[in-house]
């Protein structure tokens, strides 16, 4: 039989048999763009994490390679100092030797090297006649000039060097102790004293 368009009634309802399968590739095919989507975000996350962490590693790298090289850079300028400790106690030893052409060629050579270190960062620690600071002067002794402010560095045994904000080698300093402070520690001592003599 035939319905009022002409089509079959056989063919209607295989059509109606189709669509029910139809639907369900649809809400298949939706299902795994879900899935793709998830996973592709998924792997985005992880190249976003691993991208970070190479980063880092760039990061900490490079810094580990700066800080070997300044290490070993001041390895290397810590081993020159006592040949620049050498020049200057020749230079002092003839300071009235200003004219002979072997102290003037000392001279030269030991100026030459300061400005080598300089050019890289290395200076030396100015000392003399500054306050004292533990963090770039090493006190070897005590000396009282009561003309001079207390804990002012009088004297200077061996040159000291920094590295840009680094210290290679402190310099070794006689320091001044005026005469107030001394009496500062004197009478600072005596109450100690009697404290220990009540305690006995």
């Amino acid at each position: 039989m035939k319905d009022k368009h002409g089509k079959p009634k056989q063919e209607e309802a295989e059509q109606r048999e189709d669509a029910p399968s139809t639907n369900e590739e649809v809400a298949a095919l939706r299902q795994e763009a879900e899935t793709a989507k998830k996973e592709n975000e998924d792997l985005l996350g992880r190249l976003q994490r691993v991208s970070a962490d190479y980063a880092n590693f760039q990061k900490r790298f490079n810094k580990q390679i700066n800080a070997s090289v300044a290490y070993e850079k001041d390895k290397v300028i810590r081993s020159l100092l006592p040949v620049l400790d050498n020049f200057e106690h020749t230079l002092k030893a003839h300071a009235g030797e200003k004219t002979d052409p072997l102290v003037q060629g000392v001279e030269i050579v030991y100026g030459q090297m300061l400005d080598i270190l300089k050019s890289h960062g290395i200076e030396q620690i100015q000392a003399v006649g500054e306050k004292f600071d533990p963090a770039r002067h090493e006190g070897m002794l005590r000396r009282e000039e009561p003309d001079k402010d207390d804990g002012i560095v009088l004297e200077e045994f061996q040159k000291g060097y920094m590295s840009n904000d680094r210290v290679l080698r402190p310099s070794r300093v006689v320091v001044n102790k005026s005469e107030q402070t001394g009496d500062q520690d004197t009478d600072a001592a005596e109450p100690a004293s009697e404290q220990e003599d009540e305690v006995e």
